[in-house]
Order: C-alpha cells, then sequence, then structure tokens
C-alpha cells in the first residue's frame, strides 16, 4: 500500500466516529473509520461522486 495522508471529514465530530479519506495520484480513495483505523476501503472517483451524489439526494417517503 503507498503512503497514505489522511484527512478527517469536516462533517466529522470532534471525539468520534471520524470519517478519514486519503487519496493517491492513481485516483485510487481510500476510507476509513476512527473507530476501526485498520479497516480500509477502497474505490475510485467517479464511484464515490456516486455514492455521494446519491446520498445527497432527497428520496420521496412512500405513504404509510
Amino acid at each position: 500500500m503507498p503512503e497514505l495522508t489522511w484527512q478527517k471529514s469536516s462533517y466529522s465530530a470532534e471525539a468520534a466516529n471520524c470519517v478519514y479519506v486519503a487519496a493517491t495520484s492513481t485516483e485510487t480513495v481510500y476510507l476509513r473509520e476512527s473507530d476501526e483505523p485498520d479497516v480500509i476501503l477502497t474505490t475510485d472517483l467517479d464511484r464515490l461522486r456516486g455514492l455521494i451524489r446519491s446520498l445527497k439526494t432527497p428520496r420521496e417517503t412512500p405513504p404509510a
């Protein structure tokens, strides 16, 4: 694994539940969570953009 420079998300709280991200020159993106820093997910920029876009898209609540 390449040497990674981790950055904490600005949306993460100060004490816990922090999300960290690191990127490489090959456009591979690494993600980890502060509670389990040894568990690292990898993706690419296009897939990460798609995930963020879908999370930001409002969803209609189905009728009860």
